[in-house]
């Protein structure tokens, strides 16, 4: 195979290096990094030759005029089995009762909730580099990249108990009169199916917009219901839409959650979480302190968008900015800037008005601002010590795209107490 390309990686000491690598070598760090996770159990196997291959490049280029055998490398990845993942805020949880695996990751929000009830996941995959940079540095683990490739693909370890994912909405080409497995090809959903043929996991948790309800006139959810029931069997109970107001959040986000259960398990019931906590407000989600000016607008842009928002006024439209009242809450979060202009907030303890980003005009002086991205972040369920590493601009578009963990973790919940009362039992 020809070299494809090069990408920078980081040796132990942490210094980086420039390597030339052939495209199946693109996910050895994050084989490295699922190998070190694994090493006491069995599951380390699907991880072992990627692993090395990452060892064994650093090696080389190290030191280019040495010859790096197969024996020096086993040496050097002994040494390196060490408790690495001690560092991470969010390790594991120790006497883990289940498996997992987590797709289209984003920043571990499915990994986050599964792991606060005993779950480990042994495989995970996300495309985005940005997105790889927060999840690594959070739980110590580098994703996997594009799950559509059959190389990523062969990484995944057998034996998971649930698979998570919350995957693009796409609609589909379809063929037959109903839509089955091959009518979903060429989306990432024909992938997510893939997956479960072939490992079969005894239960699956997928999650995604409210949109998908009436997707292409009800077809595209038809058609995933349809391949999950009866091309893959699994029982799979009407997908329900919850919103993360009702678990803790301040946040009105609605989404709609699909669970499914091996048939041999012979699980023909199962009920959704019922809402735990819907008495928070903006308010307990707020920084404590002051936060830097470059959260406040200035006059420019805010006249901007008051003239952007009296513009759809006279057409009878309700776009625009919003103010949000603190003891209310929060519109859904979304990417781009939308996002944040929704959902903006008057906060006046702002005491020095001096810009520090390059602004048209001055700082407005009535206080109003955007949240940041660790109000966003909580506004999702994460925890505080959860580390924010990318810009802002990556930071919002992360948070906007993540689940909200505390209605994950719920459902999830439900998922793992159905599985264990009809009889399964964790090995």
């Amino acid at each position: 195979m020809q070299l494809k390309e090069t990408i920078s990686v980081e040796d132990f000491e942490g210094k980086k290096y420039n390597v030339r690598i052939i495209e199946q070598d693109r996910d050895y760090k994050a084989a490295f990094t699922h190998y070190l996770h694994n090493h006491t159990n069995d599951i380390s196997s699907s991880f072992r030759d990627g692993a090395y291959g990452y060892v064994k490049t650093i090696l080389s280029n190290k030191y280019p005029n040495e010859v790096i055998t197969d024996k020096v490398a086993e040496d050097a990845m002994q040494y390196l089995l060490f408790d690495f993942r001690k560092n991470a805020p969010f390790p594991e949880p120790k006497n883990a009762k289940f498996k997992f695996i987590d797709l289209f990751a984003g920043i571990g929000g499915f990994r986050m909730a599964l792991q606060n009830i005993k779950g480990k996941c042994i495989f995970t995959s996300e495309w985005d580099e940005y997105a790889k940079l927060t999840y690594a540095a959070n739980f110590g683990e580098t994703p996997f990249g594009d799950i559509t490739k059959p190389e990523t693909k062969e990484f995944i370890p057998g034996g998971f108990d649930v698979l998570c994912a919350g995957f693009p909405c796409q609609a589909f080409s379809i063929a037959g009169r109903r839509g089955g497995f091959e009518d979903t090809r060429g989306t990432l959903f024909f992938d997510v199916a893939q997956i479960i043929k072939k490992h079969k996991p005894k239960a699956f948790f997928l999650e995604n917009v409210k949109g998908l309800t009436n997707h292409d006139k009800g077809k595209t959810l038809s058609t995933i219901l349809n391949v999950l029931r009866n091309d893959l069997g699994y029982f799979v109970p009407e997908p329900q839409i919850l919103n993360a107001k009702n678990f803790g959040v301040p946040q009105n986000r609605e989404r709609i959650f699909i669970v499914g259960f091996r048939n041999d398990l012979q699980i023909t019931d199962f009920e959704y979480p019922t809402p735990t906590n819907s008495d928070v407000k903006i308010k307990d989600i707020l920084e404590e302190n002051e936060v830097s000016v470059k959260y406040y607008l200035s006059e420019t842009y805010m006249e901007t968008l008051r003239r952007h928002k009296a513009r759809h006024a006279s057409k009878g439209n309700g776009f625009g900015f919003e103010i949000k009242d603190i003891d209310g809450i929060a519109t859904a979060i979304v990417c781009g800037g939308m996002g944040r202009e929704r959902n903006l907030i008057v906060d006046d303890r702002l005491s020095n008005y001096t810009p520090v980003t390059k602004i048209k005009g001055e700082v407005n002086r009535e206080g109003i601002r955007k949240m940041t991205p660790r109000e966003w972040a909580r506004l999702q369920g994460y925890p505080d010590d959860f580390k924010i590493v990318v810009s802002d601009v990556q930071a919002y578009k992360q948070f906007g795209n993540s689940v909200a963990v505390p209605a994950i973790q719920a459902t999830a919940q439900q998922i793992i107490n159905t599985l264990e009362k009809h009889g399964v039992n964790w090995k």
